[in-house]
């Protein structure tokens, strides 16, 4: 049995996001689970990867089947306050142009939506807004 690697699927997805934020201009990228204390006045997104269900594509058992695993990639947009949203909208349009409807190592990428601004942001002191994005890949078996 070759059962889906999550970590794989998880690496795959920030080290495309990582690779488009450290370039110019260097936007900080955050993943979940690494400690991180935001300087005022400088930009950074956050990416969280969340796992959803699963279906059945193909009868049978824990050989020669398909197994569809979907999820969701979240992304937290903060820049500077007070001067507009046009930061965080240059900032959104780079990371959707990254996963707009596009495939890569057999994870196939949904429309992103979004990026929603949020009128309280947390860390406070930022413009924050919010892109999501669904993703399924297919689990052989």
């Amino acid at each position: 049995m070759a059962a889906l690697d999550l970590n794989t699927v998880r690496q795959t997805i920030e080290a495309r996001l990582a690779t488009e934020m450290a370039s110019s201009p260097a936007i900080t990228t955050i993943f979940a689970n690494e400690p991180f204390t935001p300087t005022s006045e400088t930009s950074f997104v956050q990416c969280l990867i969340n796992f959803g269900s699963g279906d059945y594509l193909t009868l049978g058992g824990t050989s020669d089947s398909k197994n569809s695993q979907i999820g969701n990639i979240t992304i937290n947009i903060f820049t500077k306050i007070g001067v507009g949203l046009g930061d965080n909208l240059t900032i959104a349009k780079r990371i959707r142009d990254l996963y707009n409807r596009v495939v890569i190592s057999d994870l196939y990428f949904e429309p992103p939506d979004g990026p929603n601004v949020l009128e309280a942001a947390s860390p406070q002191g930022f413009v924050q807004s919010v892109l999501s994005v669904n993703f399924e890949i297919i689990e052989s078996l």
